[in-house]
């Protein structure tokens, strides 16, 4: 409450949640913090990959199902309409069959949702859904790392004045500068029990780098960003930089971390021959280890 508080303070103003965060634990306490601060805030949330009952994939995907997953986010949040809602990297096949986003126009007409877009996990997803005219945001895996967006998607999106929402902005951590090769993660962190892609998309845990290959490609980019600001600030500001991207939305677990992400927004853009530099460094040092659907 106190991060999202503060988040708020510094001029934060959209909260991106999905439902089975927590399973639904994190929509509850958006919701109650909006109530107890009557704060103007937007909130993206998403569905499409709930479990429960007789859901659960392709139960998911049926537009009485659409409506019952929306009807519960706008409970947990306390709302009559959300603001945005988003498919929760749903299988490729059922984003080309198109049916999906039928059902989210369905329930955009009754007045359950402002908007909809889709978090995808790859280029190809991204160019599938762009080709819906009602898309209005997709949340991509974006940061220093993976650039490939930067070039094959985000002119496409630009082009139809669909939005950006920049998740993984610091590649789980790494483009903090903050861990040395050798570093632990908890067993009930994803650093650690998804660090190779065991259990979802490998690219959501370090960009899809080895740990250990990361920290060392993560040391070459502070090289080149230098340290007249804090690494991790650069790292955002670089994804701010992109004129395609509407919002970044990176984790904290301590109010300093809100803060100093809230700053990367006040720094001036980078050199154009620092933004050379590192695409440069990304094609001959980094591509070839990205793993995963890109």
């Amino acid at each position: 409450m106190a991060m999202m508080r503060r988040a708020v303070e510094l001029g934060v103003n959209l909260f991106d949640t999905a439902d089975v965060y927590g399973a639904g634990r994190s929509e509850r306490l958006i919701g109650r913090f909006l109530k107890e601060n009557q704060a103007s805030v937007h909130v993206a949330t998403k569905l499409g990959r709930r479990q429960d009952g007789v859901r659960g994939w392709p139960g998911n995907f049926t537009l009485d199902a659409v409506r019952r997953q929306t009807q519960d986010s706008l409970q947990r949040l306390g709302s009559d309409r959300l603001f945005l809602t988003q498919w929760h990297c749903i299988p490729t096949k059922v984003m080309r069959d198109g049916e999906v986003f039928e059902h989210l126009e369905a329930i955009k007409r009754e007045g359950l949702i402002a908007n909809w877009g889709v978090s995808v996990e790859s280029v190809e997803e991204g160019l599938i859904c762009l080709e819906h005219p009602g898309c209005s945001t997709l949340q991509v895996i974006f940061n220093i790392f993976r650039q490939k967006v930067a070039f094959e998607l985000l002119p496409v999106a630009a082009k139809k004045g669909v939005g950006i929402l920049a998740r993984v902005p610091l590649a789980s951590g790494l483009l903090t500068g903050k861990f040395t090769k050798g570093h632990r993660f908890d067993p009930k962190d994803h650093r650690a029990f998804n660090a190779d892609g065991q259990y979802f998309n490998v690219g959501e845990t370090f960009a899809g780098l080895p740990f250990e290959k990361g920290v060392e490609l993560a040391a070459g980019i502070a090289s080149i960003l230098g340290s007249q600001h804090p690494l991790v600030q650069l790292a955002l500001r670089w994804i701010l930089d992109h004129d395609a991207v509407s919002a970044v939305i990176p984790g904290a677990t301590k109010i300093t971390q809100v803060e100093s992400n809230c700053q990367a927004a006040g720094l001036a853009p980078l050199p154009e021959t620092v933004k050379d530099q590192l695409r440069a460094f990304y094609e001959n040092e980094v591509a070839e280890h990205i793993r995963g659907v890109y």
